[in-house]
């Protein structure tokens, strides 16, 4: 997400959160609009699921879903009530925990009401790991279907780690992953997609996209020797599209262990749960963003 981008997120999501007292609320008609939701019968579907959540955590749903009638204007000449939540900010973080995740304003969100101090360089950080989870999440999704369908083309178990560690080789200007691993420090038992940055990361998730569209169109290929020769050539050209950009995948620096980035964002969850259970009459202000 462009620096750009969470500036403007910022700038709407500050100007929608509201202040009675001590208590921060938001309307949900307005985080519907905010999170990119157009049908309110569908957001109202994330509505119910953050609320079974909180429901479950413990917390008292009311005092975080507040029911309401507002007053809206449906066009130049008028105006009517209609029905609407007031939100604490712990009420829009469960939303957007439950939200469409692969929509950028979710995203934006989920770091927005759970971070204290909003400060831009924090969910700068928070965001880019976020993003690196989901485009690591992505790749494994994408590597499944690529496994289904060479194995529908008469490609075993070994076939398609050979084939994997082929695109690999092509990606990586002629290192192979094992190569990779010792370069980047990672035991061999580890995958080495947890230890990429997230361009390296989309760029294996996109050559193997490309590989399962036309090993799908392609109704005569088949075997090991084809499917490994279509996939190191899309790698291939993956690579060429970045070094064309200046980006040499094999020269990027490994980042953090995404095991360690998502065992660190579960643990900050809890916190945030404990401290709004140990603090239920001022879950609204500060408690539920450190």
């Amino acid at each position: 997400m462009k620096v750009e981008a969470i500036r403007e997120y910022l700038e709407k999501f500050n100007q929608n959160i509201y202040t009675s007292g001590e208590t921060e609320f938001c309307f949900a008609r307005d985080l519907q609009g905010l999170l990119g939701y157009k049908d309110w019968n569908n957001f109202l579907n994330v509505i119910g699921k953050a609320k079974t959540a909180c429901n479950h955590s413990g917390i008292d749903v009311e005092k975080n879903f507040n029911p309401t009638v507002r007053l809206v204007n449906i066009s130049t000449n008028g105006s009517k009530d209609v029905d609407d939540f007031l939100l604490t900010r712990y009420a829009c973080y469960l939303i957007a925990q439950n939200g469409d995740s692969s929509k950028e304003q979710v995203a934006f969100a989920m770091s927005y009401f759970a971070v204290q101090a909003r400060k831009q360089e924090i969910l700068v950080k928070k965001l880019e790991e976020f993003e690196r989870l989901q485009a690591r999440k992505k790749l494994g999704e994408t590597e499944k279907q690529l496994s289904g369908v060479v194995y529908e083309r008469g490609v075993d178990g070994g076939g398609f780690a050979v084939i994997r560690s082929s695109g690999d080789e092509a990606l990586f200007g002629g290192k192979t992953t094992a190569e990779m691993k010792n370069k980047y420090k990672i035991p061999q038992s580890r995958a080495l997609a947890d230890f990429l940055p997230t361009i390296t990361i989309k760029a294996k998730e996109f050559a193997d996209e490309i590989t399962v569209f036309n090993v799908k169109k392609s109704g005569g290929m088949r075997g090991i020797n084809s499917i490994k020769e279509e996939h190191v050539r899309n790698n291939r050209d993956v690579r060429d599209l970045l070094k064309n950009r200046g980006i040499v995948p094999e020269n990027l620096p490994p980042e953090e262990d995404l095991q360690k980035v998502q065992r660190r964002i579960n643990s900050q969850e809890k916190v945030i749960l404990k401290e709004v259970k140990e603090n239920p009459d001022h879950q609204t202000d500060q408690t539920v963003l450190n």
